[in-house]
């Protein structure tokens, strides 16, 4: 079994886009009430005529 690199090879550059910065926080989805009736984002069904549909 080959042991794991824990170093970089000699002569490696660091691609200049590579950065130590942390994720930038996505920003949160605008509310928008659904017109035709309960959020399936939110109780985890779509509900259409009465009958509960997971996808």
């Amino acid at each position: 079994m080959t042991e794991r690199a824990t170093q970089r090879p000699e002569g490696f550059v660091k691609p200049a886009y590579w950065t130590n910065d942390p994720a930038p926080q996505p920003e949160p989805a605008p509310y928008e009430p659904d017109p035709a009736g309960l959020s399936p984002t939110r109780y985890g069904d779509w509900e259409k005529n009465g009958i509960a549909i997971d996808f």
